[in-house]
């Protein structure tokens, strides 16, 4: 049975309990046709009310009933169905226990939504209990052995994740996020800026759904506003993503005069005074179906969003689309079926370390609607099994979006919890250590001309050092602004290349002694002329020796790109030492280091004539050789323009 028609199920077990059969059994002694009279009319005005929605009245009249007739047995099993068409489990469970004490066998046909509420309190082992002394009722019919059915796989799911994960010093305790967030109104799709320092969310009040902004300052979210700009209008937008950089707005519009689509995707930039441009169509994109959902990855080449076009694998599928180094969106590609499945998938939420994807399901095995998931990207850059976040992050009920901060395990979500202010509120809780993305720091800073000390629009790389496999790469905006993601694991090179000036060269080790903070580092480009000079901090050798370590050919390349694309330029590599050992050695090393990096550029077809390799030793130190640090500095190779 798909999941999908789990809330078929569910749905139905409040009027299947208000509709009793009316039948005596062998053992039975309630006899509904000879229930208190008054107390019966009350039951029928109950019903009434429960059919509209009208939830309070119905349980007042249903109290009222039990008033003239304590031992009322439809009463209790009604009022348990109400309680679980609100979520109140614990109450709906008290109720169909005292239903089934009053007479076990006329309500034991209750067993089947007996069972489900069991499992909204997280009691799958009675609910197993349940659900199978109901698959044993005789003469079931064939809907009833098939719902029944389901709900057993479920709850046999539910208890072998509790086998298999744990956690049992984990706590799930979702936090509101109080009256500067929340409000009467619904808040729901919350979307966070890498640093953490801004939300935007979606408020829907009277029937409209409206985006807006909370800055967090010392320790607190200050009180939300509308955006800026013209985003906000009296149509339909919703289910926004913030770029990791906070510069780009990217969002779902639907029903617009322009749209090409029931549901499109919008993009809106930041503008220099702190609004949003008007949208942009995203029209490459976009087709005759629905799109919704959209989350960018933190270097914004790729874009994940949820689909119902054709060549899906069910209703509803998570797709990608990658930006081009002209800016324009490929084709969208299916994550596939790893990812997908006959169900549907939706709010998909690419995490700051570029790899983990949480999203949500109802074709996953799970908890009995719609669940959420993770999956991880492996090296060969393929989506892992989506694993079930698990109870009590998920239950019974549907799950809608979940974003996941930097940090990798403090998560937001919408719910309407027991303090909700009014609805859906936004809640923040911290997850598992099993099922958390990888910690992410970051770089920003501005990158500049030398000379003239001016913003540069250049293009940022980073690099996994040990792979040699391209991280990220990403356009500053005009200023030369840049923001890089650096999740926590790996060491990274980092580069920064423009036309007509030298590239420079940084690394990061994220793998131990990760620093406090994320760090903050602007860069001065040279023009490519005599005499410009950088230390290329990514050529590694071991120590005392001077064979290349294959981590050095990522920027050895960059090296060989410069002087393809610079012809008549020609470069002195220069090898340097700390203070260790004799000078006559480091001498020695340093020279043969120098030449092993021209060796490596003269075998990708750079002419010799325009490479000079010279050795300094521990003549030429940049720092004081009395720390390790200050050693690590003086062991560098250094690349010098000598002619342009």
């Amino acid at each position: 049975m798909k999941r999908k028609s789990a809330a078929i199920l569910k749905s139905t077990s409040l009027f299947f309990i208000f509709t009793s059969l009316f039948l005596i059994s062998s053992g039975q002694w309630y006899d509904p046709e000879k229930v208190n009279k008054k107390a019966g009319e009350i039951y029928g005005k109950a019903y009434e009310e429960a059919q509209e929605g009208r939830y309070k009245e119905a349980i007042a009249n249903l109290d009222e009933a039990l008033k003239l007739d304590p031992k009322f047995v439809d009463v209790y099993l009604s009022r348990a169905g109400i309680y679980a068409s609100m979520k109140n489990y614990k109450a709906s469970v008290a109720d169909f226990e005292t239903g089934l004490q009053l007479d076990k066998v006329y309500s034991e046909t209750y067993l089947l939504p007996y069972s489900i509420s069991l499992a909204g309190t997280g009691d799958f082992a009675k609910a197993l209990e349940a659900v199978n002394k109901f698959l044993a009722t005789p003469n079931l019919n064939e809907q009833s052995i098939k719902a029944g059915k389901y709900r057993k796989s479920v709850y046999e799911f539910a208890l072998e994740y509790k086998k298999n994960n744990p956690a049992t010093d984990y706590v799930f305790a979702p936090k509101n996020l109080g009256d500067n967030i929340n409000s009467k109104a619904l808040e729901y799709f919350p979307s966070l800026t890498i640093d953490g320092s801004k939300m935007i969310f979606t408020r829907r009040e009277n029937n409209d759904e409206d985006f807006y902004e909370s800055n967090f300052q010392n320790g607190q979210w200050s009180k939300a506003t509308p955006v800026e700009g013209k985003i906000n209008t009296n149509l339909n937008e919703g289910a926004q993503n913030i770029s990791q950089d906070g510069q780009w707005l990217i969002f779902t519009g639907c029903n617009y005069p322009e749209g090409a689509g029931s549901c499109d995707l919008y993009i809106a930039y930041k503008t220099r005074s702190g609004s949003w441009t008007e949208p942009e169509n995203l029209s490459a994109i976009n087709t005759d179906a629905w799109e919704s959902s959209p989350s960018l990855s933190p270097d914004k080449r790729d874009l994940y969003f949820a689909s119902n076009r054709p060549g899906g694998f069910g209703g509803k599928d998570i797709w990608v689309t990658h930006r081009g180094q002209n800016g324009k969106w490929s084709t969208p590609e299916n994550l596939g079926p790893t990812v997908n499945t006959s169900g549907d998938e939706g709010c998909p939420f690419i995490h700051a370390d570029n790899q983990t994807l949480y999203f949500n399901s109802n074709g996953h095995m799970g908890y009995g609607m719609t669940d959420l998931f993770m999956s991880k990207k492996n090296n060969a850059d393929k989506w892992e099994a989506p694993k079930n976040l698990g109870y009590p992050i998920n239950t019974i009920d549907d799950e809608g979006s979940l974003i996941v901060s930097s940090d990798g395990k403090t998560s937001y979500y919408a719910s309407d919890g027991g303090d909700t202010k009014g609805g859906l509120d936004l809640y923040s809780f911290q997850l598992r250590d099993d099922i958390k993305a990888s910690k992410t720091y970051w770089v920003k800073g501005k990158v500049y001309d030398k000379k003239k000390n001016e913003g540069l629009p250049s293009s940022v790389e980073l690099t996994d050092i040990a792979t040699r496999k391209l991280i990220s790469k990403l356009q500053t905006d005009e200023d030369g602004n840049y923001l890089v993601t650096l999740p926590a694991g790996k060491d990274y090179a980092f580069n920064v290349n423009r036309r007509g000036y030298l590239f420079y060269s940084d690394n990061f080790s994220m793998l131990n002694n990760l620093p406090d903070s994320s760090l903050t580092v602007n860069i001065p480009l040279q023009p490519i002329e005599k005499g410009a000079s950088i230390v290329l901090k990514n050529i590694f050798f071991e120590s005392k020796q001077f064979a290349l370590k294959p981590e050095s050919m990522a920027e050895l390349d960059k090296v060989v790109a410069l002087l393809t694309e610079n012809p008549k330029l020609t470069i002195q590599i220069n090898g340097h030492t700390d203070n260790v050992g004799k000078p006559a050695d480091n001498l020695f090393l340093s020279v043969n280091r120098a030449k092993a990096v021209t060796a490596y550029i003269q075998s990708k077809g750079i002419d010799a004539r325009r490479l000079l390799a010279k050795g300094f030793g521990e003549t030429v130190p940049v720092a004081s050789n009395a720390t390790d640090e200050g050693r690590s500095q003086n062991r560098r190779t250094e690349l010098s323009i000598t002619t342009n």
